[in-house]
């Protein structure tokens, strides 16, 4: 088990399978989508608070850093009210594929704001993305039932609050030379559930939790995705290639789509289904090549 433990390949699929069961427990839990928010990332804190405890080693933060971090959170707890929305909306496998089209946001910042260049894969993948899309939630926009097309929108809006997430995260690892990224993600995650619990209370919900089931669901969604999960993706992505990086990011949400129709009977055509593999294979084609520079 030790060896696996250090293997950064095992690592790193083993934190994308962790995550993907993410929405199966906000769809399981009957608390509001911004408590589900709240009690994930304030639960993930804390266990990263204790482990940070357990290694005595000094947290410090440049101010910088602090900057960045404060506002990856701001990204960070719009990703997770809009996505634990859309979950509701639209079942847990469509609205983590359209997360993850957060591939193609980074894609546009990269070239507009960067000034780097994307490689074909990556002008094959987006179109794709659209192909597959498409596919999935028909032609007619406006045949769709208005809760549905919501879900839609808060699926997308996802994305872009998650790449901004991403930009910020990665401007705040670029004041640190720690390997893992536990200081930031702790702070992170500890301003993520002061900004859910806050816009919970504004919004008239509760916090408390109303049963032991629903109390075990958001222990195990604090615990395996926003403490362990996350943190054995990070603690590889330097020792494992572009390509499996890749293979992990498209990992997530099939099998969310998998959850998705396993645990709550997610009925899906041959065409949605052709359209969801047309996505993930976009996603990845998306993902698996860096961006270079002009």
């Amino acid at each position: 088990m030790d060896a696996l433990i250090k293997n950064p390949h095992f690592r790193l699929f083993a934190g994308a399978i962790m995550i993907s069961f993410s929405p199966v427990f906000v769809k399981l839990v009957t608390v509001s989508p911004t408590t589900a928010g709240f009690y994930r990332t304030l639960i993930g804190g804390m266990v990263l608070l204790f482990f940070i405890a357990i290694r005595r080693r000094p947290v410090e933060f440049k101010k910088a850093a602090i900057v960045a971090v404060a506002v990856s959170s701001v990204f960070f707890a719009l990703d997770l009210w809009f996505w634990h929305r859309s979950i509701l909306y639209v079942g847990p496998g469509l609205a983590t594929l359209l997360a993850n089209f957060q591939v193609f946001i980074m894609v546009t910042v990269g070239i507009l704001v960067l000034h780097q260049h994307p490689s074909r894969q990556q002008l094959i993948a987006i179109p794709l993305a659209i192909i597959g899309l498409t596919m999935i939630i028909g032609v007619d926009w406006s045949a769709l039932p208005p809760n549905y097309r919501l879900g839609v929108i808060f699926g997308l809006l996802t994305a872009v609050s998650y790449a901004g997430y991403l930009l910020a995260m990665r401007q705040a690892r670029s004041y640190s030379d720690r390997e893992l990224p536990i200081n930031e993600v702790a702070l992170m995650s500890l301003l993520v559930a002061t900004l859910l619990g806050s816009a919970a209370l504004l919004e008239g919900q509760s916090l408390i939790i109303p049963s032991v089931s629903d109390g075990a669901w958001l222990l195990c969604y604090g615990v395996m995705a926003n403490a362990l999960g996350m943190m054995a993706i990070a603690s590889s992505l330097s020792k494992v290639t572009t390509a499996e990086v890749g293979l992990a990011l498209l990992l997530q949400p099939a099998l969310s789509f998998v959850w998705d129709m396993l645990f709550f009977a997610r009925a899906t055509t041959v065409i949605e289904a052709c359209g969801a593999a047309i996505a993930l294979f976009a996603i990845y084609l998306g993902s698996r090549t860096p961006l270079k520079k002009l």
